[in-house]
């Protein structure tokens, strides 16, 4: 009885292990480049990236403040999102997150910590912005060429408007201008017009002349 009961036990152990390894083996892989951008005094968004090959159906972020206090988990399915905004933050404190990859047969390990401190309701841009190697960094720079690069297409468009204003402008006066001498011609009087002269060279006359008298000399 003893040797038997010895059997089943060993039995389900290795049902169990078996189990768990290929439970194991088959988890997704921990989530990559994670990073932090667009860094608020009460937000911050996250991103990452999943391995190629592997059916990913949801995530999980872990968030805490650096200091143990305050740990939340954020955890979504059903969704294949690779970035998460983080609301409900507090300005100048230093947050540590970790993100997981959720897949069919369970969670990934954890990706590897990042920190990152949020601002000042009065700053723009955050303290340690000179350490180029900070993922906020990164984020923070896409931002801004990407409001620089909007800058320059909102001049151009500009420029171009006020080019075409000033064509438009350009044509009416000349139009106006043609306009006013037709005018001008038409309301002069009839006195200032030129007479119509003979072809040659003297004015002509009136077409019925009075006729000259004959005189007749009566010899004696």
């Amino acid at each position: 009885m003893a040797r038997l009961l010895v059997l089943v036990n060993s039995v389900v152990l290795l049902l169990f292990g078996s189990d768990m390894f290929l439970v194991g083996a088959n988890r997704p892989p921990a989530p990559v480049n994670v990073s932090v951008m667009h860094l608020r005094a009460d937000s911050a968004t996250v991103s990452w990236e999943v391995p190629e090959g592997d059916i990913i159906i949801g995530f999980s972020i872990s968030q805490q403040r650096q200091d143990g206090h305050m740990q939340r988990f954020i955890r979504e399915v059903n969704t294949t999102s690779r970035s998460c905004v983080l609301w409900d933050l507090e300005e100048e404190t230093d947050y540590i997150i970790q993100v997981q990859s959720i897949g069919l047969y369970g969670e990934s390990q954890a990706s590897k910590k990042v920190h990152f401190r949020t601002l000042k309701k009065t700053d723009r841009f955050p303290s340690n912005s000179s350490n180029q190697d900070d993922p906020t960094v990164q984020g923070l720079d896409k931002s801004r060429h990407l409001q620089t690069g909007e800058m320059i297409i909102i001049v151009v468009v500009l420029v171009m408007w006020a080019a075409v204003i000033a064509l438009f402008c350009r044509q009416y006066d000349i139009i106006k201008d043609n306009d006013s001498s037709n005018n001008k011609e038409k309301a002069k009087p009839s006195s200032e017009r030129s007479t119509p002269e003979h072809h040659s060279g003297g004015l002509l006359r009136s077409k019925f002349h009075p006729s000259v008298p004959s005189i007749n000399i009566i010899e004696v």
